[in-house]
């Protein structure tokens, strides 16, 4: 195991957001953790897996991957998109993939998640960290693959 802080990348290209900004209290208050939230580009994309490690969580609108220190990281796709019960998602992956990060993990469609009335908003989120071990370096876009922030 290592000392150095875990990069975690941004699974999609798009405007960088605090999570406070993010429409969902939960989210908004860190209480699953802190990160920063990506706005996604407009049009269809992909999600890919923002550290290295193994798929534990996956839904249509969710995913956690697990590093081998047992950090987790979650990525939520847009807000309140539980309710869309998979439409306009194409999971690309399955629980218990190995992944890199970068690795394609869901498809979908942020422009579709807006029309249907959710927030198409994205948080990454260190689970159960506190606040104070998350390094938020994101300036204010980012592409899918750039660092997003450290986890100490």
């Amino acid at each position: 195991m290592t000392d150095e802080p875990l990069v975690v990348t941004a699974p999609l290209a798009g405007r960088v957001v605090p999570l406070s900004d993010v429409p969902d209290l939960v989210f908004a208050e860190e209480m699953v953790g802190p990160g920063l939230a990506v706005d996604p580009d407009p049009g269809p994309g992909t999600v890919c897996a923002p550290v290295d490690g193994t798929v534990v969580v996956l839904h249509a609108h969710a995913f956690v991957v697990q590093t081998a220190a047992g950090k987790g990281v979650l990525v939520h796709l847009g807000i309140d998109t539980v309710q869309l019960q998979g439409d306009g998602f194409e999971v690309l992956a399955a629980i218990g993939d190995v992944v890199t990060a970068g690795t394609p993990v869901v498809r979908w469609d942020p422009s579709a998640v807006e029309a249907a009335g959710r927030a198409p908003v994205c948080p990454v989120v260190a689970l159960d960290a506190p606040s104070s071990a998350v390094e938020r370096l994101a300036g204010e876009r980012v592409e899918g693959g750039t660092e997003l922030f450290r986890w100490s």
